[in-house]
């Protein structure tokens, strides 16, 4: 713990500019396994590159947006798809009226401004990325973080405060497996969803003024769906902890068991898994 409040200390007392300050995280996680939220901090503040696996719904990205709460530190985040480039990496040229005059500049995209700034890079969805558009981070992930700019030639030592965090969802359509090289990079940490106690806690935070039976109805359903994926009759994306917060989020303004189509249900892709979905919420309903 010595280590982190140390390096919580130290980032605490960096100064951000007002736009800075709006890409500083809401926090807000809660870590189902004991020692992960702590054991990330650690892995942070030693400077090592950090991997979240896990479902989508876990809370990955909100782990994210703690880490950055925690440390006061804002967040350059990037969304990765098959389209994915180096300029939407690193930045790209563009033409400038400056004097009277056009002339080229470069405009810094959210890889090269994280390390200038010492912000944390988010990279969400790492393994959907092409495997040929990542290599040129290699340098940035290991001991040497740095990076030498292919559309200037500038090179580029990170600041001390820079930290990157990614995230995948493993097995998923559109993924593929991440390139060894660039796994190697990375501490890895599993995120599970949270559950029990958790997940009780979570909710009675974010909707202190929901009826009693919202809350017990939707905590229960939670825990019938993740059993569900544990047996292998639902997908894991019926249990998403996101999918059920905007089912209780409508909930509040409509019938239940509507709230719990639109938000889960209908996003599934087998009718099956659907129905059963919709049987499971119905059995806690009076």
């Amino acid at each position: 713990m010595e280590l982190i409040e140390r390096e919580q200390q130290i980032r605490l007392g960096r100064t951000h500019s007002e736009e800075d300050k709006a890409l500083i995280g809401a926090g807000g996680y809660l870590s189902p396994v004991e020692h992960l939220w702590t054991d990330v901090l650690i892995a942070i503040s030693l400077k090592k590159p950090v991997l979240l696996k896990g479902p989508t719904g876990a809370g990955k990205t909100k782990l994210a947006e703690t880490v950055s709460q925690f440390f006061s530190q804002p967040v350059q985040s990037i969304n990765c798809s098959v389209d994915l480039d180096a300029e939407a990496l690193l930045g790209f040229k563009t033409i400038v009226l400056k004097d009277g005059m056009n002339e080229i500049s470069f405009v810094e995209g959210p890889v090269i401004e994280a390390m200038k700034k010492g912000h944390i890079l988010y990279i969400d969805e790492i393994n959907m990325a092409k495997s040929e558009t990542l290599p040129i981070l290699h340098s940035v992930l290991d001991y040497r973080r740095m990076l030498t700019n292919p559309f200037t030639g500038e090179v580029i030592h990170a600041h001390p405060d820079f930290s990157v965090i990614a995230a995948i969802n493993e097995g998923y359509i559109g993924t593929t497996p991440m390139n060894e090289a660039l796994k190697n990079r990375f501490v890895s940490f599993s995120v599970p969803y949270i559950s029990g106690d958790h997940l009780r806690k979570l909710w009675k935070e974010l909707f202190p003024a929901a009826p009693k039976e919202l809350h017990a109805l939707m905590l229960n359903l939670a825990n019938d769906l993740m059993e569900q994926v544990k047996q292998g009759l639902l997908s894991e994306e019926a249990a998403s902890i996101r999918s059920l917060l905007y089912a209780t989020e409508l909930a509040q303004y409509m019938e239940p068991l509507r709230a719990i189509n639109y938000a889960i249900a209908e996003k599934l892709e087998d009718e099956q898994e659907k129905k059963l979905v919709l049987e499971l919420a119905a059995s806690w309903i009076k």
